[in-house]
């Protein structure tokens, strides 16, 4: 990307410098464009419920910057010679979720691909004056998570055909679902008077995994005056869906989380009683995960009770600090 000339567009409030989860764009004083797009190979066997996981991860950085999605376009590649009827499965899938998301489907584009490929590009609306960007949190705020870890070990596993039917249910269920519910959550505490300012940073935890996406949190941005903090992280403190501990200590580990170390690796120190399991787990790459938020400690009380009552369980995870070596401390 920096070989690419610079664009100059004053409407462009979240562009691609921080590797946020989603562009915003300015349409007028009240309304801009939030846009994405995402895409992957199968990662469980039932097609439909693979559409519907495609789809939970497209709308996800759409909800991630306090957006609501309204249409989308489908991306698939499909061999060949596929079976039309596995393609028709993995379409009802995901139009469900997008139904459930009360987004409409609009058209897209389709290939002809050795592998099977599939998702959307979304695009939402957005309130210009509460856009949550990735960046923004400070020293005193306190991390919240609003789903458990684990999609990527499970999926692995799977694949090895060593994960239990429990565990797969529970990465099927948190992959489906949407983060629909813990954005409202987080869009009521916002309402409220005394908490209108108390969201500083939101992402969601997909790819690059908990400590990947909570090193870009840390960075902050420099350029424009939001400085680098460092995070302190209880690995304790998460919620790991069923199983996930095993197959990480069993070494079902994606090739993914082996990339997300290499990369945030330098970032991260661990405390001696922090297994290696555990230490695998936080760099886990996510599908459809939940979101982690910077929030004013003094409000993190309520908003988890709002979250319980919109049925999400989130978790306080940690704190952010002034910035340190590492950048990122697990104990």
């Amino acid at each position: 990307m920096r070989l690419l000339p610079r664009q100059t567009d004053p409407n462009v409030l979240v562009g691609f410098e921080t590797s946020d989860d989603a562009g915003v764009y300015l349409l007028d004083g009240k309304t801009a464009l939030v846009q994405t797009v995402d895409f992957f190979s199968p990662i469980v066997d039932d097609p439909r419920t693979f559409g519907e996981i495609a789809a939970a991860n497209s709308l996800s950085d759409i909800y991630a910057m306090g957006g609501r999605p309204i249409s989308a376009l489908s991306l698939v590649g499909f061999p060949e010679k596929g079976d039309p009827l596995i393609l028709g499965e993995i379409l009802q899938g995901g139009l469900a979720m997008m139904m459930e998301a009360k987004c409409t489907v609009i058209g897209g584009h389709s290939v002809r691909n050795e592998d099977v490929l599939f998702g959307y590009s979304v695009t939402g609306v957005i309130d210009p004056k509460h856009v949550w960007k990735n960046v923004g949190a400070r020293a005193g705020d306190t991390l919240l998570v609003t789903k458990p870890l684990g999609t990527g070990v499970i999926s692995t596993a799977l694949k090895k055909e060593k994960a239990s039917p429990e565990s797969v249910k529970a990465a099927i269920k948190s992959m489906s679902t949407l983060n629909r519910a813990a954005a409202e959550a987080l869009q009521e505490i916002q309402e409220q008077e005394k908490w209108q300012d108390a969201i500083h940073a939101v992402t969601d935890i997909t790819g690059f995994g908990l400590l990947g996406h909570a090193r870009e949190m840390a960075l902050g941005n420099p350029a424009h005056g939001i400085e680098p903090v460092s995070f302190e992280i209880d690995h304790q403190a998460f919620a790991y869906l069923p199983g996930a501990v095993e197959a990480a200590t069993e070494g079902h580990l994606p090739g993914g989380l082996t990339s997300n170390r290499e990369f945030a690796g330098e970032c991260a120190e661990f405390a001696r009683n922090v297994g290696q399991e555990f230490r695998d787990l936080l760099f886990d790459p996510q599908t459809s995960g939940g979101l982690l938020v910077a929030i004013r400690a003094e409000a993190a009380g309520d908003t988890l009770r709002t979250m319980e009552r919109h049925g999400v369980a989130g978790h306080s995870v940690g704190a952010v600090i002034s910035k340190r070596s590492p950048l990122l401390y697990v104990k």
